[in-house]
This record gives structure tokens, C-alpha cells and sequence, in this order.
């Protein structure tokens, strides 16, 4: 699974969950764990790689989101 695919399916789940109610998002994460379940050794590696990559990026998003709101936003250098 290339990046780019990887990081469009993880963004699919993230976006089915968030304003998923409690039981859709167990249904979600069960999913999740399914596709994990199904992959090879190798791929498993290859799958938390990019889901960190994914996971890291989104957070870093996040942060800058939240800096523009509150004035924070750091300076262009």
C-alpha cells in the first residue's frame, strides 16, 4: 500500500469518526483491527508506519489550526 492510499484510508476512518456516536466509533475501530488482522507481518510494520506518519501529521495540523485561532500562530521567518 503506497503512502498516499494509505494516508486516504486513514484519513476516511478518521473523518467517519468524528462525529461517529460512541457505538459507531467501536464499530470503526473494530474495523480497523480487522484490516489489521488481515495483513501479513510485513505489512503490518508497512500499516503502523504510515499510520503514525498519518497520525503525526494530523496532530501537527491540528496544533496550527489551533495557534491561528487563538493569535498564536508563529512567526514567518
Amino acid at each position: 500500500m503506497t503512502f498516499d492510499r494509505a494516508a486516504d484510508r486513514f484519513k476516511a476512518y478518521h473523518l467517519r469518526s468524528i462525529h461517529a456516536t460512541s457505538e459507531e466509533r467501536a464499530a470503526i475501530n473494530q474495523e480497523l483491527k480487522e484490516v489489521y488482522a488481515s495483513l501479513a507481518e510485513e505489512e503490518k510494520q508497512d500499516f503502523n508506519t504510515q499510520l503514525q506518519t498519518f497520525l503525526v501529521r494530523e496532530m501537527a495540523r491540528l496544533k496550527t489550526d489551533y495557534e491561528a485561532m487563538q493569535g498564536n500562530a508563529p512567526e514567518a521567518q
